[in-house]
């Protein structure tokens, strides 16, 4: 299905392709509803591919009395841990606890507790520091009393939102990338009666008729419907990150520690052989519509962090493989500091327009349903789903590992793909059934993704269906002349479109997912110059100290 050839008639229309629109969208499919899904650029464009990749509970949120906020994502990450094996999984981290700053050792014995009681097992363990050490070698060991382990999660993000529309559509649900939603048609009552779309592209118009909308938008949410509250606005918080070979960062564990600068919690975590440092949490003033990336503070910060935790690495800003930022939708005030936000999710409702906004990648299911329910009302009379029922189809009792995979890389396959997998791995060449050196996927999930997931632009296929763009070198280049000739026969481009491709891709890596040269050697002659000053006060203070 394509844009020219939309049914007129809907019974739901969902605006907006991340994690919150992907889990209404597979909702509504499984209630029978005649449902579609409309994103303005590409699934999981925003920030629904651009996150920490965390299934977690949100320890701190505890500290800040968000009792319920948590216990409902730590139900979820449990329900998603069950679910989707190989998609979501179980990840160990490391707290160090310093004598002189963050939080001591029973405070977060007591909210590690609680954690644990509302999951319902206990997941957490403290080490005298002898013992601590030996698990973070390379660590700061001045003022360390110790430290806990204890359990979340962590998920592709971007394939999580892919998961769950190839579900909705298997259910009989429809999705479109690249089509904006220009207005919301109302009747002389105000009532929502259909919405007027365009393809991004081809800037062809049509007109859908539905007396349901769902807005679920993110940032974007204010553009479609106003708050409702005078006081309460969207403010878009952008949260970047870098990431660092495994071999500069070489650690086995993640690691949430205390910034030394604002006590911000910071994340030092392994993912697909690479190691992912973050996140910040500052506003972001910049035009929605590009995409958003790293500033040169940014990476001053997240550095001195890691420097802090680890002074034995030799950071240095060239190290840094590739960054990306993405930009929270928090329904704010506009009084508190970035960091002491609620990420608490909001209901509005609009004769027949439900906005939805705010919340978790951990709850989307939760944020699916509440949407749902808001908008019962305005579309046919169906049942809804039993909410115990598991987030993502489960694997198939008939579906076996092939001979030629190892379990890991199976249960990785199924765990992006579902049922799917196994179409994969069949139509494969064998040679295509290699591991990408750098990575955790299969040369096959390329062409396999191009042909089957709606890839209008290479940054879809490298950034979002699979991940290259982020775990390799230089977004991937050398491995270009592969990638052309695995998805020509499935890409309706001829050769000048992917050179077009090829130049956009390179372009739009430099910009928003790499660190440019020009930032590295004003990073690098900040830090000299900081040296510099450090030095010359030693000096001054030792000749007071010694005078001639």
């Amino acid at each position: 299905m394509n844009f020219e050839t939309l049914p007129e008639e809907w019974d739901l229309i969902v605006v907006g392709g991340g994690i919150t629109g992907a889990g209404i969208l597979r909702e509504a499919a499984r209630m029978n509803l005649r449902v579609l899904l409309l994103e303005q650029k590409d699934f999981a464009w925003g920030t629904s591919s651009r996150s920490t990749k965390l299934v977690h509970g949100g320890l701190r949120y505890l500290k800040e009395g968000r009792f319920l906020l948590t216990r409902d994502a730590v139900k979820e990450r449990e329900r998603l841990l069950k679910d989707a094996p190989g998609l979501v999984k179980q990840l160990e981290f490391l707290v160090p606890i310093y004598k002189d700053r963050g939080p001591g050792r029973w405070v977060l014995e007591a909210g590690l507790s609680i954690y644990d009681l509302i999951a319902h097992k206990r997941q957490h363990r403290f080490y005298p520091p002898a013992e601590f050490i030996k698990l973070l070698p390379h660590i700061d060991q001045k003022g360390l009393s110790g430290g806990f382990s204890f359990y979340d999660a962590q998920v592709d993000d971007a394939r999580l939102v892919l998961r769950l529309i190839n579900e909705a559509v298997q259910f009989g649900g429809r999705a479109l990338n690249y089509t904006t939603v220009t207005k919301i048609i109302r009747n002389s009552t105000g009532e929502v009666i259909g919405i007027e779309a365009e393809d991004t592209e081809t800037r062809k118009v049509q007109t859908l008729v539905t007396g349901a909308v769902i807005n679920a938008t993110g940032v974007w949410a204010e553009m479609l419907h106003p708050s409702p509250d005078p006081k309460l606005h969207l403010r878009p918080l952008r949260g970047s990150h870098l990431i660092f070979p495994y071999d500069v960062l070489p650690i086995d564990y993640a690691v949430s520690f205390i910034h030394p600068v604002d006590s911000r919690a910071v994340f030092a975590i392994p993912w697909e052989g690479i190691v992912l440092v973050g996140t910040t949490d500052l506003d972001h003033g910049d035009d929605l519509s590009l995409e958003p990336a790293v500033s040169k503070e940014e990476v001053l910060y997240l550095l001195e962090g890691l420097r802090a935790l680890f002074p034995a690495f030799d950071i240095l800003p060239k190290n840094i493989q590739a960054t990306f930022a993405g930009v929270r939708p928090i329904l704010s005030e506009g009084k508190l500091a970035p960091s002491e936000e609620s990420r608490e999710h909001v209901v509005w409702k609009d004769k027949g327009l439900v906005t939805i906004t705010g919340g978790k990648l951990t709850t989307f299911r939760k944020l699916a349903l509440d949407a749902l329910n808001a908008a019962k009302p305005f579309f046919p009379p169906v049942k809804f789903n039993d909410p115990n029922d598991p987030v993502v189809l489960p694997a198939s009792p008939t579906l076996e590992k092939p001979d030629n995979l190892s379990s890991d890389i199976w249960q990785n396959l199924v765990g992006r793909y579902g049922q799917s997998a196994e179409e994969l791995v069949r139509t494969a060449a064998p040679e295509d059934l290699a591991v990408i050196p750098g990575t955790q996927t299969l040369w096959a999930e390329l062409p396999f993704a191009a042909k089957h997931e709606q890839v209008r632009h290479l940054s879809d296929l490298l950034l979002r269906r699979v991940r290259i763009g982020l775990l390799t070198p230089r977004g991937g280049k050398a491995y270009f002349r592969r990638i052309q000739e695995l998805c020509e026969p499935v890409l309706p481009w001829g050769r000048r479109q992917w050179k077009q491709e090829i130049k956009m891709y390179v372009d739009q890596w430099k910009y928003a997912y790499s660190l440019p040269e020009k930032t590295i050697d004003e990073i690098c002659a900040q830090q000299q110059s900081l040296i510099l000053k450090f030095i010359e006060l030693l000096m001054f203070y030792y000749r007071k100290l010694f005078p001639a």
